[in-house]
């Protein structure tokens, strides 16, 4: 029988990063200025970026080397574990076999700490003292803020007024770490100001956020800007979780037939299912799916087109192709706060485009009766952005119940909850029942 938990040796931390760019069929479409609308080389980048971090956003190497002192930091809580759900499986009366890839046992409790130490490390080795960034659930915030403090760098963070308000706890452990935190629009930048003057009441968006960190750091000589997901450099380093999940799944004596993964930017979907997409793209795997999957109320990869638009709501970061609703759209204050971007990452956006991955949507009250029925087989409660592959992992297995087949699923638990028990809370008292 195939053990319940599966872990690695610390000697198995990743020694590389994958970069899916080397093996993509064909070439990723490049970014663009935003005033000349000519492709962007590292000059324009170097006001927002240290040069290491620029050279990997535009590497066309397969394995990017992953310094020995960030190793070290890694060691805090990587290799995470693979775990085999059984009493979900008993739970759905399912014949498929699920494994999940626990991200949530970082210190933050995401998987965004990944990106966040390597980030933070590479700015203090060329000389920067203070990061800006901007967070949705606050996920982002709390692991920048935590690898700033481990490396000696100060964090400023723009939060979504949603979430700042949804989710008081996380700005907590960001000012624990010693960040600075407020609540986005805010009154100290022109972007913020500008929107609080159109709409006083206006719950923010990540792509406003975006903005209002990309001002802050671009008027600093001391500060740069720090981003938590759609960028090629910020997918790369999260392709650690897909190679220890690779090298766990072989231990398991198991190959995944379903990839599923939570979507807003692309980050946590990339890192498990990029390394795995390898083997599809060279023809190893052929049948292998992989699913990202999003809230209804933001289906960039479902409903948005695929085309040039910027990061920000503003129209002050490159012009990025990618799957987007554009990008003054507001998204409604769902608690899946992490997923509530108009756009995808541009690598996400060309893998589907190319018909290597699937995307599907869901509301967020069936979502929540998942996450429910999960922490009450497996016991961790998932965090809202993480629910949402589970709901996907569900209407799966129950799909194989129906047609009598046994795959083998393999989801990113990203990230847990235990900061949104409000949003649970809204769940279980009936509040939620609809997008």
């Amino acid at each position: 029988m195939t053990d319940t938990k599966i872990t690695l040796p610390e000697s198995e931390i990743p020694t590389h990063f994958y970069n899916i760019a080397a093996d993509l069929p064909t070439p990723l479409a490049p970014p663009l200025h935003p005033a000349t609308r000519e492709v962007v080389g590292p000059d324009a980048l170097a006001p927002l970026f240290p040069s290491g971090l620029i050279a990997q956003e535009m590497a066309s190497d397969r394995w990017i080397e992953i310094p020995d002192q960030v190793r070290e930091i890694y060691r805090l809580y990587r290799p995470s574990p693979v775990f085999r759900a059984r009493a979900f499986e008993e739970a759905l009366d399912t014949p498929a076999r699920i494994y999940y890839k626990s991200e949530h046992v970082s210190p933050v409790g995401s998987h965004k700490l990944n990106t966040a130490i390597m980030q933070a490390w590479m700015n203090k080795q060329e000389g920067v003292k203070r990061l800006a960034t901007e967070t949705g659930a606050g996920q982002w915030g709390s692991a920048l803020a935590c690898a700033s403090k481990l490396v000696g760098l100060e964090c400023m963070v723009y939060m979504v007024r949603v979430s700042y308000d949804q989710k008081p706890y996380r700005r907590v452990m960001m000012k624990t770490y010693g960040a600075d935190v407020v609540a986005s629009p805010s009154t100290l930048t022109e972007a913020g100001r500008s929107a609080l003057a159109a709409n006083p009441d206006s719950p923010g968006s990540l792509g406003l956020a975006i903005s209002e960190a990309v001002e802050d750091a671009a008027g600093r000589d001391d500060t740069k800007y720090a981003l938590g997901s759609v960028l090629n450099h910020v997918l790369l380093h999260q392709t650690i979780i897909g190679q220890e999940a690779r090298k766990q799944m072989e231990l398991a004596g198991d190959y995944p037939d379903i990839l599923i993964g939570c979507h807003g930017g692309g980050s946590n979907f990339a890192g498990l299912v990029f390394p795995f997409l390898a083997d599809k793209v060279s023809g190893a795997r052929k049948n292998l799916r992989a699913i990202a999957v999003e809230p209804r109320s933001c289906p960039s990869l479902t409903a948005g087109k695929r085309e040039y638009d910027f990061g920000d709501a503003v129209g002050l970061t490159p012009l990025l192709m990618m799957h987007t609703l554009g990008h003054t759209f507001m998204p409604a204050p769902v608690h899946a706060g992490g997923l509530r971007y108009h756009g995808s990452a541009p690598l996400v956006s060309h893998v589907l485009d190319a018909g290597l991955i699937e995307a599907e949507a869901y509301d967020q009250a069936e979502v929540f009766a998942s996450a429910v029925a999960f922490a009450r087989s497996e016991g961790t409660i998932p965090a809202p952005e993480s629910a949402h592959a589970i709901h996907a992992t569900v209407r799966h297995a129950l799909a194989a119940r129906e047609a009598g087949t046994s795959p083998v699923i393999l989801f990113n638990l990203s990230g847990h909850g235990i900061f949104d028990l409000a949003a649970y809370d809204s769940f279980l008292s009936g509040r939620i029942n609809g997008k």
